[in-house]
């Protein structure tokens, strides 16, 4: 995962101004002319009603799925190159239910053995089966689901686009292989890779179980809430509000020593103090930050994955010409400048175990995408088809992450830089400043969608959730975004300015928050879907779409037992895997915490320094 713009994946929105951000935390149109997502249901809120339970959202989970198989199977390659090509996507009949006079007397839209209308095709029997009854806001759940199934048109071509886009970071993997050294560095990175193929896997097949145009899966949290409660979902929404938080702290780091180094210039005469180059990032970022919807920004992201291209090759050709950049080395990390260049099979000798696991964390950080892979999955026309989007996109990322790694690496050795185009010398001081300038301009733009996201997030789950204020459309709404977003900008700031470690500030939040979303939450939450799942008796249990009520032989202790013995050779190994990621996780935190602590003591860089990370 990189600190660039191309971490959003933010192609042209196909849903009206009125609807969802990718996070999903604001469906709602101005002027109250649509309802709110969580749309009133047996009077709580539709998303975080705990009446609903596991069998509902899975009995209509099957039903949309086998409506999507009838839907047709196009964006593949052809769509796919479209997407890099910049054309639409065709627009599709994404099927819409019946108005309610067409339904029958129960309220519900007679269906065939397998949930299809087999007089209307394109009716989803999971968004059908409801009444025709007008909500506070004068419409009818039939307008609403109607308008679920219709923001649904992503393909599995964009969406590879969107997960490659959004994951790929190549920029930090050269200098974790100096700490790993080629053969531990590639076999993590490809273990890595897996691991967060596998964990995706999880997502995508949990997803498919618990989504449906009635009760559409929207983010993380959602998810989180349907298998364990309300508890999860506010732990998942807060710790997902503080990674964006926290990248948004990282780019203004990276950014600030771009800005720096670029100030520079070829000589190393020109200066800006390093805590006003933050500043000035800061305060760009702050102003951009008051633009609420993210479809105004999504039309760079084509230009910015074409632009991270250019660095990534010019990169790799670059390093190889000229020699490494002795000073950033130095007064990033102390390596002791104007030696031979060293690269290492092995672990490098001279590190340290923390050395290692910092390196490592990299690794995590660099795989970080399936944050956003639900959300994803919930703009696509046949989610079924996720499964290609991962698979393409974690083979191509793998490779990329390898090849620029070893190239670097073997080029610049002990004195590989993070971010990678940042060790370009000062002799080749256009290129340096090509690499930052295009960093410069694609890192403001995610740090701002970060920040926009991170907002919404916290604002969601915490000011609305607990404290119940408006939603961001409405006039106090706005005016606490306006609000917020100085206070948001100002706090990131102070964590960077107080630790400018890029590297160290990265392990750091590659431990504490997206090796939990990537590798700690997928396999413990897909043990609770496989208990619950399995526990239920086909013959005698299950929803009854007809009462709208689900039955239940037994609960409690002996239930999940019975339920987790299932599968219990898949829930064993997902039971360990929790807890294997959940202890590199903390030995992360603790190799990454020290090593700020220890950079700090040998005096290099000072919180709020004038002094350059880069030299």
């Amino acid at each position: 995962m990189t600190t660039t713009f191309a971490n959003i994946g933010g192609v042209a929105d196909p849903r009206s101004a009125n609807q969802a951000d990718v996070i999903g935390t604001s469906h709602e149109a101005h002027d109250g002319q649509m309802p709110d997502p969580s749309t009133q249901r047996r009077g709580s809120l539709m998303y975080t009603d705990s009446s609903i339970m596991f069998e509902e959202y899975h009995y209509y989970a099957k039903k949309s799925r086998e409506y999507e198989k009838t839907l047709p199977n196009i964006g593949g390659a052809g769509g796919l190159l479209n997407i890099f090509l910049g054309k639409k996507q065709q627009k599709v009949d994404v099927g819409i239910s019946p108005s309610p006079s067409h339904d029958s007397k129960d309220g519900t839209t007679p269906a065939s053995d397998h949930g299809i209308n087999e007089k209307a095709p394109h009716v989803d029997p999971a968004a059908s089966t409801v009444s025709s009854a007008h909500d506070q806001y004068g419409v009818t759940p039939d307008e609403y689901y109607n308008a679920q199934r219709a923001v649904r048109t992503a393909t599995w071509g964009s969406v590879f686009y969107l997960i490659t886009t959004d994951i790929l970071g190549p920029y930090s993997v050269p200098w974790a292989i100096s700490q790993m050294g080629y053969g531990p560095g590639t076999g993590l990175y490809v273990s890595f890779g897996v691991l967060a193929c596998y964990s995706g896997a999880q997502l995508y097949q949990m997803f498919l179980g618990l989504d449906s145009t009635k009760y559409p899966l929207r983010n993380y949290g959602d998810l989180a809430f349907r298998l364990y409660g309300n508890w999860a979902r506010v732990g998942v929404n807060v710790l997902q509000s503080f990674q964006f938080f926290m990248n948004v702290a990282l780019l203004i780091v990276g950014n600030g020593q771009g800005l720096q180094q670029m100030a520079a210039g070829a000589n190393g005469t020109g200066f800006i103090c390093f805590v006003v180059a933050e500043l000035v990032i800061m305060l760009v970022g702050f102003f951009l930050g008051q633009i609420r919807t993210l479809q105004r920004l999504s039309f760079l992201a084509n230009l910015a994955v074409w632009l991270n291209v250019i660095v990534i090759i010019m990169t790799m050709v670059v390093t190889n010409k000229y020699e490494p950049n002795y000073d950033a080395s130095f007064a990033s990390y102390g390596t002791e400048p104007n030696q031979p260049v060293h690269t290492y099979t092995n672990w490098p000798p001279g590190l340290t175990l923390r050395n290692h696991i910092n390196g490592l964390m990299q690794g995590v950080y660099s795989y970080g995408g399936a944050t956003l892979f639900n959300e994803l999955m919930a703009e696509m026309r046949r989610p079924h088809d996720f499964w290609k989007s991962l698979i393409f996109a974690e083979v191509f990322i793998i490779g990329v992450y390898i090849t620029m790694g070893m190239v670097v690496y073997a080029a610049q050795g002990q004195y590989a830089f993070n971010p990678a185009y940042q060790g370009i010398p000062n002799s080749a001081y256009q290129w340096q400043t090509l690499g930052n300038a295009v960093s410069l301009i694609s890192g403001l733009i995610a740090a701002v969608l970060y920040g926009n996201i991170g907002v919404k997030v916290l604002y969601s789950a915490v000011f609305r959730d607990i404290f119940h204020l408006p939603a961001l459309d409405k006039k106090l709404g706005k005016w606490i975004w306006v609000g917020l977003v100085p206070v948001y900008w100002g706090a990131a700031f102070v964590i960077a300015a107080a630790v400018p470690q890029v590297s160290n500030l990265g392990a750091f939040v590659g431990a504490a928050t997206i090796l939990q979303f990537s590798y700690t939450f997928p396999p413990i939450l897909r043990v609770a879907f496989n208990t619950k799942k399995d526990a239920i008796r086909p013959e005698s249990e299950g929803f009854d779409p007809r009462t709208g009520e689900v039955i239940r032989l037994d609960s409690g202790f002996k239930r999940w037992m019975r339920g987790y013995l299932v599968q219990w050779h898949f829930n064993i190994f997902d039971t360990l895997y929790f807890l294997a990621a959940l202890s590199v996780a903390g030995l992360g935190i603790y190799s990454s915490v020290i090593s700020m602590h220890r950079n700090f003591e040998e005096g290099r860089l000072t919180p709020f320094t004038c002094g350059s990370p880069t030299g």
